[in-house]
């Protein structure tokens, strides 16, 4: 997969792009990530890329003629354009799905105030947001996209089944991780993670991940309960235990 990125700190990507499972993705030859800088596109002599906005009002807008040309450079790049704006779409795993389906995709990273709306209209931008609340510049939200998307990558992670599996793509927050030490100052790992019964580690890590759900996001917790987990491969008994812990800790939010 190629990922375009645009922005006027490319020198920012870098710890991020070479190094850990991005760094070996890119070894590998299954990623690539192209830093564009939108200062090399400027006409302007002082390199600048924003200006004060119509209207009046605090801040500075980047400009369209930068941008427009770093654009255009890339060709007849495919896939969408993407624009990190707090107005935007919030990321989730949707619409990390849609974007793996593209071979290509590419990301402008704002500054300032934001962008000339015209470059959003003209290249008709997706906008996506990583959260209802504001940073200095685009640069942290694209990589937290490029990092999330990467993992949907087939080769970037050991396990093709990880990336399904974590944390909120299941439906429910992750169960307490233990290793070595079997004991720490006086703190022992749970018995049952000790047992080699994977069929009951797995059903004492679901109900954790319950529990843990239920009490940190109740949100999230209702919607896995609204979407009718699959518990198919568990006995009767162990599918009433499961649902009686879940019809307890429903009981415990409303009190």
């Amino acid at each position: 997969m190629k990922i375009n990125v645009l922005t006027i700190f490319p020198e920012m990507f870098s710890p991020v792009r070479d190094q850990s499972i991005l760094g070996k993705a890119g070894e590998k030859g299954i990623l690539d990530i192209d830093l564009i800088n939108i200062r090399d596109f400027t006409l302007d002599k002082h390199r600048k890329t924003d200006d004060t906005p119509y209207g009046g009002g605090c801040g500075m807008v980047m400009t369209p003629q930068p941008i427009y040309d770093a654009l255009r450079s890339l060709g007849d790049h495919s896939g969408p354009v993407i624009y990190m704006s707090p107005r935007g779409r919030i990321l989730d795993k949707g619409l990390l799905e849609e974007l793996i389906s593209h071979d290509e995709i590419t990301i402008l990273c704002g500054h300032y105030e934001g962008v000339d709306q015209r470059v959003l209209d003209h290249w008709d931008m997706q906008e996506v947001s990583i959260g209802d609340y504001i940073l200095t510049g685009g640069e942290l939200p694209a990589m937290v996209l490029i990092d999330s998307l990467s993992r949907f990558i087939p080769g970037v992670l050991g396990n093709e089944e990880s990336a399904e599996d974590e944390s909120v793509y299941s439906g429910l927050l992750e169960a307490p991780q233990y290793t070595k030490p079997r004991e720490f100052e006086g703190e022992m790992v749970p018995e049952i993670l000790l047992s080699g019964d994977h069929h009951k580690i797995r059903i004492w890590r679901l109900m954790e991940s319950m529990k843990l759900t239920s009490e940190v996001r109740p949100d999230m917790f209702r919607s896995w309960l609204e979407s009718v987990p699959d518990l198919s491969d568990l006995t009767k008994h162990e599918r009433k235990e499961i649902m009686d812990l879940a019809e307890r800790l429903k009981q415990d939010e409303t009190r």
